[in-house]
């Protein structure tokens, strides 16, 4: 199933696209669906594209996210990070950003030159936690997934490097990060390690990879986050992004007033934002 948010009468709504329709549901949003469950309303309305809001917006804790899972990424960047190289971690390298910087699957990107002048986009998987649980084994991880979804985690580069190594600021901006543009459930979705992941900016493929290259896959991901930590239902966890930033390009390339930037997948959808002055 294919779950979304949708704009109706100007009231978000839950719902399950349905071919050209979308079935709404009992309930406020996807998080209380997650944690809760719901039954459908009975009320059916078009599918229009344009009216799809981010999948998640209200969030029980700041989004989790994943550096340097892709080893393609980790190497492509070595020597550009402004004195923060490390060695190849042992472990999944976690941080956190802000609930606020979440749009919509056709949104805008609030760009802003004052704020830095290294705006970098980051196509990445996203999963969706339908459980609580802590200290999960490997081979129980996948199970603790209620769906995937898409996520851009555009990033300003120079703020990242300006405080002392912590990624949390150059990754919180508001209203920089496109979600969505729905939640495909775990059971259709299949093996999250077989997903193919695009960045496109202006029409030119940015970047190109399969799940397949990450370097910790998602079960060992869930596994080493919930390690003495809590998650639960409704937490979002951004899996990692596939060589290709502009940050690690020779010339670098950043996002700049007026780039349509498209984050895509075989199996996810399709995420298309304008980056516009804010």
């Amino acid at each position: 199933m294919r779950y979304v948010m949708v704009s109706d009468a100007g009231v978000e709504k839950p719902g399950v696209l349905e071919g050209d329709s979308i079935l709404l549901l009992v309930a406020t949003d996807l998080t209380s669906v997650i944690a809760e469950g719901a039954e459908f309303s009975g009320e059916k309305i078009p599918y229009v594209q344009g009216d799809l809001r981010p999948p998640l917006r209200r969030f029980r804790r700041d989004i989790l996210c994943t550096g340097w899972n892709y080893w393609d990424h980790f190497e492509e960047s070595k020597g550009k990070r402004e004195g923060q190289d490390v060695e190849r971690p042992l472990h999944p390298t976690f941080f956190t950003k802000g609930p606020d910087v979440v749009i919509g699957p056709y949104d805008d990107i609030a760009w802003d030159p004052s704020i830095s002048s290294k705006w970098d986009y980051e196509a990445e998987v996203a999963l969706v936690i339908g459980k609580t649980g802590r200290n999960i084994p490997v081979a129980d991880a996948l199970s603790y997934v209620w769906g995937y979804t898409l996520a851009n985690d555009v990033s300003q580069r120079d703020l990242q490097r300006a405080h002392g190594g912590q990624w949390l600021k150059g990754k919180s901006i508001d209203n920089t990060m496109p979600l969505g543009p729905w939640i495909v459930t775990a059971d259709e979705l299949g093996d999250p390690q077989d997903v193919q992941l695009q960045c496109l900016v202006n029409g030119e493929v940015r970047q190109d990879a399969s799940t397949r290259q990450m370097a910790f896959d998602v079960a060992t991901l869930i596994s080493e986050l919930s390690f003495g930590m809590t998650l639960r239902p409704g937490d979002l966890l951004l899996t990692g992004t596939p060589a290709g930033i502009g940050n690690a390009r020779e010339p670098q390339v950043f996002l700049q007033d007026g780039d349509v930037v498209v984050t895509r997948s075989d199996k996810l959808g399709e995420l298309r934002n304008r980056v516009v002055r804010g």
